[in-house]
């Protein structure tokens, strides 16, 4: 990689983000699309989050990836947002052209992931299990291709506000309910798609799984976001009953795929970026 005076510079910004896989993903993007970018991570703590916009908007930098803590209040330091962002309420990405765009790619994300593994939402029942952050833009995704979307929450009132939400947004009746042994066992008896959106099987806690092997079945699309480790406990379990699975690091590059589109224009090497992000993943402990 060979740097210019005329190199366009993109960025993650967040707290924590030492261990991010962002710029591996994205150099070897650029890299195999002969691109002159550069992908970097920035540390920016929540009370500094004002003053680095500005800098971003100073400096140039021309794209963005935006992590926790900074998906909701970096909103109202954008000038635009895109209609996706602006209805689920949070930005995870921002192209610096002119002016500073929000855009939220972890529904696209996840919608292309499920995809390309043969799990197509549209007409499907689907049920999400958490109701937090990583749960929002995908749900928002998610219930405007299913048939129907149930979202289960460990506290039931969370599970409500946001169910509530994309409901009045998109017109379209959510579901929610407590998450509990019961609930999940009878809503998965018609269901064909169960989206993990919670922390549960995320390294150090390998051995957790948020469903019970019992309810898995073969004709089951089992997508954990969780990442790393690579194969959670549920993943590997829903193999082994034959069900089609699909993994956190698939939504992770999805999503960054979708944001080098915006940055650049040009298709995103999806290939590249998912062998890039497996290797780095195998290589380092997170």
């Amino acid at each position: 990689m060979k740097i210019s005076g005329e190199t366009r510079v993109c960025a993650v910004i967040g707290d924590p983000v030492e261990h991010s896989l962002s710029p591996c993903i994205h150099n070897a993007a650029f890299q195999d699309r002969g691109l002159d970018y550069v992908y970097v991570a920035f540390t920016v703590k929540e009370k500094e989050l004002k003053s680095a916009v500005l800098g971003v908007k100073s400096l140039g930098i021309y794209g963005l990836n935006v992590t926790m803590p900074h998906k909701v209040n970096i909103m109202q330091y954008l000038d635009r947002l895109d209609e996706t962002a602006r209805k689920v309420g949070a930005v995870n990405t921002v192209l610096n052209d002119v002016e500073m765009v929000g855009y939220n790619t972890d529904g696209l994300g996840a919608l292309n992931a499920l995809k390309a593994h043969g799990g197509d939402p549209y007409g499907k029942k689907v049920i999400i299990l958490g109701a937090g952050g990583a749960s929002r833009s995908i749900s928002f995704a998610i219930a405007q291709e299913a048939r129907e979307l149930i979202i289960l929450n460990r506290t039931p009132k969370k599970a409500e506000i946001l169910a509530s939400k994309i409901s009045i947004t998109i017109g379209k009746k959510v579901r929610w309910e407590k998450l509990c042994g019961y609930l999940l066992a009878e809503e998965l008896k018609d269901a064909n798609i169960i989206i993990n959106a919670t922390s549960v099987g995320m390294h150090p806690n390998d051995s957790e799984t948020p469903v019970d092997e019992n309810l898995l079945r073969r004709d089951l699309t089992v997508f954990d976001l969780v990442y790393n480790p690579q194969e959670t406990r549920l993943l590997r379990e829903a193999k082994s009953v034959g069900a089609r699975i699909v993994d956190g690091l698939t939504h992770l590059v999805y999503q960054g795929a979708a944001s080098f589109e915006i940055w650049t224009g040009i298709e995103a090497p999806v290939d590249v970026m998912m062998k890039t992000a497996r290797d780095k993943l195998k290589s380092i402990k997170m």
